[in-house]
């Protein structure tokens, strides 16, 4: 390859590679190859550009910029007002560069600092206190087909007080179902919060002159949040994740038979993991106090023995924890928004 280059110099790199039989090619890709491992030189200083700013005029521009004039104005405001009065100091550019060279180069404006936003929350910690409900559909004897089952559960014992199934959704059977509910559970009005997601049977014009003559609170979930109706979605989950739960309804007397097994076994039966492991019956009718303790007497006897002593939840201390996770439980963070 050397002599390539030598000849090379004399009567150029086309005849040179002609003379000793070889590709252009192979020449340059050995050079490519040479410059990659040789030596690098080192950058060299970039030259003082002969329009840079002295230190005095840098000074004054820097001084112009923390005025009390200019202290809260982006540097394009400080350029523009500067040159509608006849003075230039600098470019924006130039501005840009004296601030970033000092660490002032974030945000100069005086803005609004916005309050820390607290999610709004219902606090339940009795039953009948905070309702909430919801409506699901169930698949029918063909495509297309579907009943819809109306369920309101309180978050508190997570008891459903009230159900429905119906072959559409309405405004006029939501507010029957509830007039019938709160008639059932004799709530005094302006004791209880009925809760709801936005759809358009809980937004209904029906719905909301009900619980306006009731004196019951209405509250709906927030827009755009998917999660913050959780008890209801969480029941339906239950109901439809069981094994004896269908794939389709042949009728709508199917689906209430169906639906009234079930809600006899979840409400009687069920031990929810939200309560302490108690039946959500136990919970609204207040026996679950005695029912706790009972429980603790059984597992105080037990926690004495030595190879069950480390085992998990085994003494009275679970019991009374699933008491407070119940109540905490029924606080739901930024789930149960109130209506704007």
């Amino acid at each position: 390859m050397r002599s390539v280059s030598d000849l090379a110099m004399h009567v150029g790199l086309k005849a040179a590679c002609q003379a000793f039989g070889l590709n252009r090619g192979l020449v340059y890709r050995d050079r490519a190859r040479h410059r990659a491992i040789g030596p690098r030189c080192a950058p060299r200083a970039r030259p003082r550009p002969p329009l840079a700013l002295s230190s005095a005029e840098q000074e004054l521009l820097l001084s112009l910029l923390n005025s009390e004039r200019f202290a809260d104005v982006a540097p394009p405001t400080v350029y523009a007002t500067l040159l509608d009065e006849g003075r230039y100091h600098g470019s924006i550019r130039t501005m840009y560069r004296l601030l970033a060279a000092r660490n002032q180069s974030g945000e100069r404006r005086n803005q609004c600092v916005h309050p820390v936003y607290a999610k709004p929350e219902l606090l339940a910690v009795r039953p009948n206190e905070v309702w909430s409900w919801d409506i699901t559909k169930l698949k029918g004897p063909t495509k297309w087909v579907h009943f819809q089952l109306y369920v309101i559960l309180d978050i508190f014992s997570r008891y459903v007080v009230g159900w429905m199934v119906a072959q559409r959704e309405s405004a006029e059977l939501a507010e029957q179902l509830i007039a019938e509910t709160l008639d059932k559970e004799n709530i005094v009005p302006g004791a209880l919060t009925l809760h709801a997601d936005r759809g358009t049977s809980m937004r209904s014009k029906p719905v909301a002159a009900l619980l306006i003559d009731l004196e019951v609170a209405k509250t709906h979930s927030r827009p755009h949040v998917s999660d913050d109706n959780p008890y209801s979605e969480a029941q339906f989950k239950t109901l439809k994740y069981r094994p004896d739960f269908p794939e389709r309804f042949g009728s709508i007397e199917d689906a209430r038979a169906h639906c009234q097994q079930f809600f006899r076994w979840y409400n009687h039966e069920h031990r929810h993991g939200g309560i302490g492991l108690m039946a959500p019956a136990a919970v609204h009718g207040g026996t679950a106090t005695a029912m706790r303790a009972q429980r603790a007497l059984t597992l105080d006897p037990v926690c004495v023995l030595p190879h069950v002593i480390s085992l998990p939840f085994a003494s009275s201390e679970f019991l009374l924890s699933g008491a407070l996770m119940r109540l905490h439980a029924a606080r739901p963070a930024g789930r149960a928004g109130r209506s704007a």
